[in-house]
Parts: structure tokens; C-alpha cells; sequence
């Protein structure tokens, strides 16, 4: 058999894949639909809680992300801890003004340059622990906004019987200007559908910085922000070392926005590579897995192999019909993250991120170089 007979071969394979593709595009939606509408547990009671914000940097609409955590609807004492390394870092002017506007909230901010492994955001949480004043401790990165009720939902859910950890997922909300937008619609119509579904099936077991809940007894269980301070993924980590202890780590029927600040091609390129090596090196063969979920690429290859047949239009055509029903019912859901007409364009550069991505493991991350590699604990 010659090249010849293998082109329309593969050219039919990626066809029938990118069929599926198309099908599992709106199971996907589907999944993050019953997320969203998903059954909140009961509340019982509301405990004191402290919040930790590490910062670094003053990234775009920092003030107005910190700013949704001051105005919590929550009928228990809540302390917020910032922390940054440098005292010069922008982000602590950031913090200090907007914890000034007297929301009544107690604040403080921790000022400490000791690195404790390679991830500095742990290393900064490490830090912040000395001033945490209550017992249950939620982490959350900068870039997230949340709405009035997020931490009544947190703890309704935290609160239940063999709940080790509270988690939840993020849609994307772009800065400003196109690659920002770009990497927006790739969270909401790559990272959310895909983890919505994987959950829905229990193939996969998120636990994001977005937010962790988490009682103090458990944090120091499973070694405290220490035992992470050289995981990449120290989210995902810490939500597997909870789930050692034999505790369930839930997440929330709920959705907050996550920011997305690339300014530029070069930025959006490497928090994606980043995004994507790092997902590689947790499941490595469901990460490989996943190009069924890009079955635009797929058609459009299955289209040139096959001399543009009417089963390779018909391929394309159901691609773009499922993706573009995708955005639309995520929009709805969570919020807008770019227009329809970038949607092509941002399915064809993650195609290409995807590939890019097997051919190493080195990652940029806040002007750090790392390696992307699975824990051995894990």
C-alpha cells in the first residue's frame, strides 16, 4: 500500500473523528448546562472564614476582581489576607486601596520574599498562613471574580458530611483586545465543556485555584502549602491529597470569571502552551485523548486529504455547527468571552498549541522557566 491509498484512508478516519467530535461538542454544552443548573446542598451554619489572595503584579481589573470578594453576602466574620514578595510589587497598592473603601471586612497584607520551592504562588500562600485567623481557609488567584453569593454557596457545600475540599469551575472574561479574547473563548469553549463533561462521566476530578475550600485540620493533614511548593498544577494536587485522606473534594454548581489579560501573541502562546503541557503532565493519555474535541481541525484535514468529498463538507459543516452552538448555550451560561467570527481561528490555534505541546515540557509561568511533570505522589 502506497501513500496514495493511506491519504483517503486517514482523510475518512479524521472525518468519522471529527463526527464525534461534533457529537461529544454538544454533549459538552449539555454538561455544563446541568452544572450550572445544578442542586446547591443545604447550608448548615456559617463558620468564620479567612480568604487568601497571593498576589504579583497589578494585572488588569485587579481592583475590580479583589473588589467582588469585599462585597460577600455572608453572615459570619470573613478575614481576607493578601500577600506579595516584594513590598514594591504595584499589587499591594492595589489590594491596600481597595480594602480602604471601609466594605467592613477585616484585611491584612503579608509582606514576605521567602521562597519555599519553585512555585511562588505557594510559597506565597506559605507565607500568608501566619496571619489566616480562622479555620476554614479558602484559597483563590487574582484573576477571578466572583458574584455576592459565592461564598454562601462555598460553605453550604464545604459544610457537608465527608466534604474534605470545595472547588469550582471558571468561564473566561476577556481584558482587552483580541488575544485576550481569544484566550477567554478557549477557557469557555475548551476548558469548561471539557471538564463539565469529564465530571458528569467521573472521568475527571478537578480541584482549581479558582477556589479551595478547606479546613485547616485537612490542610495540615495533607502537609500544608509546603508539600506543594514544587507542583505546577498545586491546584490539582492539593485536590488529589485531599482525596488520599479519604475526603471527597466538591465542586460547586456554580461558574466565577477568570480574567484573561494576553496582551500580545507571544503571551497568549505561552500561558497556553503552559495551560496545555501542564494538563498533558496529569493525564497524559486523556490528554492525548482530547483531540476528539476539536473536530473543526479535523474536518478541515479530513476536507484536504479527501479532495473536499461531500462527506468531508458534511464533516466540516456539522464541526462548525456544533462548536458555534457551544459558544452560543456557554455565552448564555457564563457570560460572553469573544464573537462568534474568532471561533475558527481559536479552534485552529489551539489545534496547533495541542501539537506544539508533545514536543517538550518546559513551561513560562509569571517570567519563571518550569517543568511541566506529573507528582510522583500523585
Amino acid at each position: 500500500m502506497d501513500i496514495k491509498d493511506i491519504l483517503p484512508v486517514l482523510g475518512y478516519f479524521l472525518a468519522v473523528l471529527a463526527g464525534l467530535g461534533a457529537i461529544y461538542t454538544v454533549a459538552a454544552a449539555e454538561a455544563v448546562r446541568r452544572l450550572v443548573t445544578g442542586v446547591l446542598a443545604t447550608r448548615i451554619g456559617a463558620p468564620p472564614v479567612t480568604i487568601l489572595k497571593p498576589l504579583h503584579g497589578a494585572e488588569p481589573r485587579l481592583a475590580e476582581n479583589l473588589r467582588s470578594f469585599f462585597a460577600q453576602d455572608y453572615g459570619a466574620p470573613v478575614q481576607i489576607v493578601f500577600g506579595v514578595r516584594d513590598a514594591a510589587d504595584p499589587a499591594r497598592q492595589v489590594a491596600q486601596a481597595v480594602a480602604n473603601e471601609d466594605s467592613g471586612i477585616r484585611s491584612e497584607i503579608v509582606i514576605d520574599p521567602a521562597v519555599h520551592g519553585e512555585n511562588h504562588k505557594v510559597s506565597n500562600l506559605s507565607n500568608m498562613m501566619s496571619k489566616a485567623a480562622h479555620d476554614i481557609i479558602i484559597v483563590s488567584d487574582s484573576d477571578i471574580q466572583v458574584q455576592p453569593d459565592w461564598l454562601a454557596r462555598i460553605m453550604a457545600e464545604l459544610m457537608q458530611p465527608d466534604i474534605g475540599a470545595v472547588t469550582c469551575l471558571y468561564s473566561g472574561d476577556a481584558a482587552a483586545g483580541v488575544w485576550s479574547k481569544l484566550g477567554a473563548m478557549g477557557i469557555n469553549t475548551q476548558f469548561l465543556p471539557n471538564a463539565a463533561l469529564g465530571l458528569q462521566f467521573g472521568l475527571a476530578h478537578p480541584c482549581s485555584g479558582a477556589t479551595i475550600a478547606i479546613r485547616r485540620e485537612t490542610l495540615v493533614a495533607i502537609g500544608g502549602f509546603d508539600a506543594f511548593a514544587n507542583e505546577l498544577a498545586d491546584d490539582y494536587a492539593m485536590g488529589e491529597a485531599v482525596r488520599r485522606l479519604g475526603q471527597s473534594v466538591k465542586v460547586a454548581p456554580m461558574i466565577v470569571r477568570h480574567t484573561n489579560a494576553d496582551a500580545s501573541a507571544a503571551e497568549f502562546f505561552r500561558h497556553e502552551l503552559r495551560w496545555a503541557r501542564t494538563i498533558r503532565s496529569i493525564d497524559p493519555l486523556g490528554y492525548a485523548g482530547s483531540i476528539v474535541t476539536q473536530p473543526l481541525p479535523l474536518a478541515l484535514l479530513a476536507a484536504a486529504l479527501l479532495g473536499g468529498s461531500p462527506a468531508s463538507i458534511g464533516a466540516v459543516a456539522a464541526a462548525l455547527v456544533a462548536r458555534l452552538f457551544l459558544k452560543l448555550r456557554i455565552d448564555r451560561l457564563a457570560g460572553p468571552a469573544g464573537p462568534l467570527w474568532l471561533l475558527p481561528l481559536r479552534d485552529l490555534l489551539w489545534f496547533a498549541v495541542f501539537i506544539v505541546s508533545f514536543a517538550g515540557r518546559m513551561v513560562t509561568w509569571k517570567s519563571a522557566q518550569l517543568e511541566a511533570r506529573r507528582s510522583p505522589a500523585s
